[in-house]
């Protein structure tokens, strides 16, 4: 049936349920219908109605005196907004609509109908298992639905049954409770802690920021209030699989939801505006990538939007572990709908909770909730790796049939690992990024549906998966941040039963973390807190106490042992490190916090390496005083300072290491501090793979990386056409100071010098010294350098040998074509550069002894 059909339809439908309108006046009870009248044309309005044919394409409509009237809005000619359109006449209401294509029961979509006996003003909340849309009562004459005189035949009257039950349900009844609507949607008897006092509050309209647990309910506390409060409710969400989750999960209970991704199918996309445009949906999920299209306000305005709801909101925050950069948007879009914004995460610290008040809130802070970080269900634990591979297998073959994940940092891993699990028996799959959007939803829904499925993936999975009974998450790889780290252990345990988590870790590890903040296109003090997050999660791998105690004081909250992780089980055994730390912090101050742990473990064991002679390191004080501890244990030291954030890699200075604040009391004696024995004890000479460079160059290198990404993203060319990673490595190792010896490294010709060679020294070297552009072309040659000496002869005789004489210059092109051809004489001289006399009697004398060490 077509639109045109459905809407001829909906029209004939409402007109033998309710009457009519007789150019624009109340039909009177009992009146025959005039299907011929001119209100009942697709075209213009009728006379008497006095919007002088501005309203769409469909006759008004009257439900007796005091009741409702107005234009539907949509079908041919339709305003797209799909408001209420005021006219002279007092409000008009978008009812035929509602009844486009119903198949094969009507319902009111919300149309926010009540009794006509109430009073105008009175609750028009619908009933909450309908959707509402907008429409206001008019007073009048109290008078029934439908005239007794009037009847409607076969299944128009059984549909007219059921929609006159619905409308003339009391408001009261209507607006029904949150707990009730908790019991009656989801099957819940009581709200878990916290949720309640959320709901009301943004069922209540007020702008809300909750900052609740992963596996706290925050869903539920902007789904239950779209039911309950009218219009339609939009969903910011950067997790498509948790979208479609929630989505399927909401059609599954009754209420009409539907999502907007890059993932939907056209089908899916087309169900959605079908959706909006018949007035059924309730909530609309949409990812934040969609707010950079210009018809996004236009869309959610035509739905009919009455509250924003912003899940994982710490992605607004420009310093966060997840930062999204169309969350920026979401101020203005709250600002243009002028709606209620309801704002969900579960990792948001001061400083992020902040941001996230400034650029969603304008600055007003909302109603807050703060319910706590713990989830006490959730065991803890870490370990360094040794054969990782096998740790993994241990793991998941000691919980056997259990729904699990498995973190890998790379996609390659997600694969080999999986295949090794299936391998030893185990029910698994891989999931990653780069696999086809049909495979991936496969495995979303074969995780959904099967039990004992282990899922080995990289990030991309999980975040989004609400899957209750996940009773275990382990970590193939170190996470980027304690944030990430907590989301994804989150997954475990949603139902509250006991779930467990083990995180693997080794010095790789923090070296590839380390590399991707620095080799990122953050500004150094973004990169600074970034290294700052990866200590914590370090200090929480190498805590020395409670893992909780540790986790939740990173989030500003203090609490008891637990008694329900690793160290809680089994105690580490621990040595006061004052001694150790005193000698590496020193080693650090001494050399200028120029080098990173590298450079100054070998300054503590005293060893003779071209770097510490050419420093003169070996002269230091602190030079040799560590050898009573291996280079592993002291490398070991070293990663327990950084968990204890007394030292952080300087962006600025590729990776060197500086003091921060809280390692100068112990540097001065004033404090002392306890480490891990075991992991000192236990660190030993392993198997090193080749790396590009060495450790202390590596930073350089991811600096030099970050730089040439940046030009090429702007240039719109591959990487390699920049500088191949070979060019990169002999940069990082040479370090060149300038654009002499720039020119030097193999893969720098005279264009790319030209083009490149000063933006990559001022990543090596800082400031560098401005140069004529006739002198850079000479870089790396002979002649660059005989220009420099001609140019410093030059300024030594500009005023003569005595410094009296009227001052004289060459210009740049006269030197570096004294440079290029060299001549031998002064007669050469003066026929090659056209130099007057009286320069030539200043300058050439100087000019043939500069010569003359060239030829």
């Amino acid at each position: 049936m077509g639109a045109r059909d459905r809407q001829r339809r909906g029209v004939a439908e409402l007109h033998d349920l309710f009457g009519h309108a007789d150019n624009g006046i109340h039909a009177p009870r009992g009146a025959a219908p005039q299907r011929g009248g001119q209100e009942r044309r697709y075209g213009k309005c009728a006379p008497a109605c006095g919007c002088n044919g501005a309203a769409p394409r469909l006759p008004v409509f009257a439900i007796q005196s005091g009741g409702f009237d107005g234009h539907a809005l949509s079908g041919p000619g339709a305003d797209p907004e799909r408001h209420l359109v005021r006219h002279d006449r007092p409000y008009h209401h978008e009812l035929a609509d509602q009844f486009s294509g119903a198949e094969p029961a009507p319902t009111l979509g919300g149309a926010n109908l009540v009794r006509p006996e109430q009073p105008a003003g009175a609750d028009l909340r619908a009933h909450p298992a309908l959707p509402a849309r907008h429409g206001r009562a008019r007073s009048g004459a109290a008078g029934g639905l439908h005239h007794p005189d009037h009847h409607p035949s076969g299944a128009v009257q059984q549909r007219g049954l059921l929609l006159r039950q619905q409308l003339l349900m009391p408001a009261a009844a209507a607006a029904e409770a949150p707990a009730e609507l908790l019991a009656r949607v989801w099957g819940f008897d009581a709200f878990r802690p916290g949720q309640e006092e959320i709901v009301r509050a943004v069922i209540d309209g007020r702008n809300v920021l909750a900052i609740m647990p992963t596996g706290g309910g925050k869903s539920l506390c902007y789904q239950l209030p779209a039911l309950a409060r009218e219009g339609v409710t939009v969903v910011i969400s950067p997790l498509i699989a948790l979208m479609r989750d929630q989505v399927r999960a909401l059609k599954q209970a009754g209420v009409e939801a539907g999502a907007l991704t890059s993932g939907n199918t056209e089908e899916e996309t087309e169900e959605v505006f079908t959706a909006i445009d018949e007035g059924r949906l309730k909530l609309l999920y949409m990812a934040p990538e969609r707010l950079a299209s210009g018809g996004a306000q236009h869309l959610l305005k035509r739905a009919g939007v009455s509250l924003i709801a912003v899940d994982e909101a710490h992605c607004v925050s420009q310093w966060g572990h997840d930062f999204r950069p169309d969350y920026l948007r979401i101020g203005e879009l709250r600002r243009s709908l002028g709606v209620p914004l309801a704002a969900f995460t579960a990792t948001a610290d001061e400083e992020t909770r902040t941001e996230i008040v400034t650029r969603l809130f304008d600055g007003q802070p909302p109603e807050s909730f703060l319910r706590g970080f713990d989830r006490p269900n959730i065991h803890l634990a870490f370990s360094p790796k040794d054969q990782p591979r096998q740790q993994i297998l241990r793991f998941a073959s000691a919980r056997k049939g259990q729904s699990g994940i498995v973190y890998c940092g790379t996609r390659a891993k997600t694969e080999s690992l999986a295949k090794a699990l299936s391998e030893a028996g185990h029910l698994a799959c891989h999931y990653h990024g780069g696999m086809e959007a049909d495979d991936r939803r496969a495995v979303e829904t074969r995780f959904q549906q099967e039990d004992g499925l282990i899922v080995v993936a990289t990030v991309a999975f999980g975040m989004g998966v609400d899957k209750p009974d996940i009773r275990w998450v382990a970590h193939a790889d170190l996470p980027k941040s304690i944030e990430a780290y907590y989301q994804e252990i989150g997954r475990a345990g949603r139902d509250g039963a006991a779930a467990e988590t083990l995180t693997l870790y080794g010095p790789d590890d923090i070296k590839l973390r380390r590399s991707q903040i620095d080799e990122g296109l953050a500004p150094p003090e973004r990169k600074e807190a970034d290294h700052g997050r990866l200590n914590a999660l370090l200090g929480l791998a190498e805590a020395t106490e409670c893992r909780r105690v540790k986790l939740l004081r990173y989030f500003g909250e203090e609490a008891a042992p637990c008694g329900h992780c690793d160290l809680c089980d089994t105690p580490p055994e621990v040595f006061d490190g004052t001694e150790a730390v005193r000698k590496a912090l020193s080693a650090a101050l001494r050399s200028e916090e120029r080098f990173g742990a590298g450079h100054l473990i070998e300054i503590l064991l005293g060893s003779q390496t071209d770097k510490i002679k050419q420093w003169g390191h070996d002269k230091l004080p602190t030079y040799g005083v560590g050898r009573d501890l291996s280079r592993p244990q002291w490398q070991a030291v070293f990663r327990q300072m950084m968990g204890h954030d007394l030292i952080r890699p300087d962006a600025a200075r590729h990776g060197a290491l500086v003091m921060t604040q809280t390692a100068h009391p112990i540097l001065r004696g004033e404090q002392s501090i306890t480490l891990r024995r075991d992991l000192v004890a236990k660190a030993k000479t392993k198997h090193v793979v080749r790396t590009l460079v060495s450790d202390d160059d590596a930073p350089l290198l991811s600096a030099l990386k970050a730089k040439r990404r940046a030009l090429a993203e702007a240039q719109g060319v591959p990487a390699y056409v920049v500088f191949t990673d070979r060019t990169l490595i002999e940069m990082a190792e040479k370090r060149p100071g300038t654009l002499d010896e720039m020119a030097g490294i193999s893969g720098v010709g005279a264009k790319k010098l030209e083009s490149y060679g000063t933006e990559f020294l001022e990543v090596i070297a800082g400031a560098v010294e401005e140069m004529h552009p006739l002198r850079r072309k000479l870089a790396g040659s002979t002649e660059g350098e005989i220009y420099d000496r001609l140019a410093d002869a030059q300024r030594g005789l500009e005023r003569g040998a005595d410094g009296y004489d009227r001052p004289l210059s060459c210009s740049a092109s006269t030197i570096r074509k004294i440079a290029e051809t060299k001549p031998r004489s002064r007669d050469d001289l003066a026929r090659i550069s056209n130099l007057p006399e009286a320069k030539l009697d200043r300058f050439a004398e100087a000019f043939l002894a500069v010569l003359a060490d060239y030829r």
